[in-house]
């Protein structure tokens, strides 16, 4: 049986400390509250594709700390298998500590990196790949995306990519192979030098794009196939935290790929639920499942209905 989604990236665990205020330097601050959540960005993409129903794998590298061991624990425990992960003695995944500030609804990330993160030079096999429906990348791991970005398009699997920079190894490599390219409209114009978010979408184009989308938060997204501009709006939500949104976005996008649904559909879920996410602190707790996704967009009025040319 095929699986939906194999994954190969970033996976953290994020701490989150909830205090009054951020302090001044040589402070002592009481911590009001405490929670440890998932993250990264393909590990937050995952999770959220499962809740939404798709069969995911997870096949980056995990190292033998006690942090990879709570990244596997967390992807388990939310249906994403962790068969194909990468366990090396150099790898690690990333430890984040997150200062929430509640007065001023600040936040102010420490992370370390022990180890290799992201895509393994020469894992998953081949037939793998092939046995996905959707491959997942971010842009942790180099010449481990190169190889697996270039099996996927040799046995004809989408390969749908979530990233946020472009000083990473083999950048030049795999970037221009992704067909479903979804990125943010800071990073967007970053690549391209383009002020008007059309012309972003348009300078990302190659022969072998897809789709190229560009999400811009609360301003809606948009996506270019076959030469034309389709936009999308964001559902009105009260916004607590945006932390993940964007994984989330590209996680259901990624699901809906894999079900078979059309652009418009695939886009229109991918924004409802990364706007649903908002509502909670972190980046895995608010993370909708489909029915809520489905619910909302029942619920909602009809202009998140119609997509505009």
């Amino acid at each position: 049986m095929k699986r939906d989604i194999l994954g190969l990236g970033c996976a953290t665990i994020d701490e989150l400390l909830f205090v009054e205020n951020y302090p001044a330097p040589d402070a002592k601050v009481l911590v009001q509250h405490h929670e440890i959540q998932g993250g990264g960005l393909c590990a937050t993409a995952l999770v959220a594709a499962a809740r939404f129903g798709a069969r995911c794998a997870f096949g980056g590298m995990l190292g033998r700390d006690a942090t990879s061991q709570k990244v596997a624990h967390i992807l388990e425990c939310e249906g994403v298998c962790t068969d194909l992960v990468c366990w090396r003695d150099d790898a690690a995944a990333i430890h984040s500590t997150i200062i929430v500030d509640k007065t001023r609804n600040t936040r102010n990330i420490f992370f370390r990196r022990d180890g290799l993160v992201g895509a393994p030079p020469d894992s998953p096999d081949e037939s793998e790949i092939a046995a996905s429906r959707v491959l997942f990348v971010d842009h942790y791991g180099g010449s481990g995306n190169t190889r697996a970005v270039r099996l996927a398009r040799k046995n004809g699997v989408p390969v749908v990519a979530d990233f946020e920079r472009q000083n990473v190894p083999n950048w030049d490599a795999f970037f221009p192979l992704v067909d479903h390219l979804i990125l943010s409209r800071g990073f967007a114009a970053k690549l391209t030098g383009e002020s008007q978010i059309e012309k972003m979408a348009r300078a990302l184009w190659n022969e072998n794009r897809e789709i190229v989308a560009v999400t811009d938060g609360e301003n809606g997204s948009i996506a270019l196939q076959n030469g034309e501009i389709f936009r999308f709006e964001t559902p009105k939500i009260e916004v607590v935290d945006t932390t993940g949104c964007g994984d989330v976005f590209h996680g259901v996008y990624a699901a809906t790929l894999a079900f078979g649904w059309n652009l418009e559909r695939r886009m229109k879920a991918a924004s409802i639920a990364a706007a649903l996410k908002a509502r909670e602190i972190g980046a895995q707790k608010g993370i909708p499942t489909r029915a809520q996704v489905e619910s909302f967009k029942e619920a909602a009025s009809c202009r998140i209905d119609c997509c505009s040319r």
